[in-house]
């Protein structure tokens, strides 16, 4: 755990870097800190948005994966009145593969 925030500490501080030797500027050490406060400050604003959209998003398609899901693994009563298991198959597709009967 600590090797992996020591990893993203390094990624943000390359990070950083480089925003500011994009930005052209040229700052005394004092102001350079400053900037690397706000880029820090300002990214993590960015992030903490990104993850709430995130799971905002995944909040509102979870109800109708379940009941995809739900769907999908409710067994089918047959003919003779004993549980089939469904074909799988790509959920986006809407493809199944051919049972053996169908075959």
């Amino acid at each position: 755990m600590r090797q992996r925030e020591a990893l993203r500490r390094e990624q943000i501080r390359r990070e950083t870097e480089t925003a500011l030797r994009d930005s052209g500027l040229m700052l005394d050490p004092e102001r350079r800190n400053l900037f690397e406060s706000r880029y820090i400050q300002e990214r993590r604003k960015i992030e903490q948005s990104l993850r709430h959209q995130i799971e905002t998003e995944r909040q509102q398609q979870l109800p109708s994966l379940i009941q995809q899901l739900k769907k999908e693994f409710q067994p089918q009563q047959q003919s003779n009145g004993t549980p089939t298991m469904r074909p799988t198959g790509s959920p986006k597709s809407g493809k199944s593969e051919a049972s053996p009967r169908d075959r």
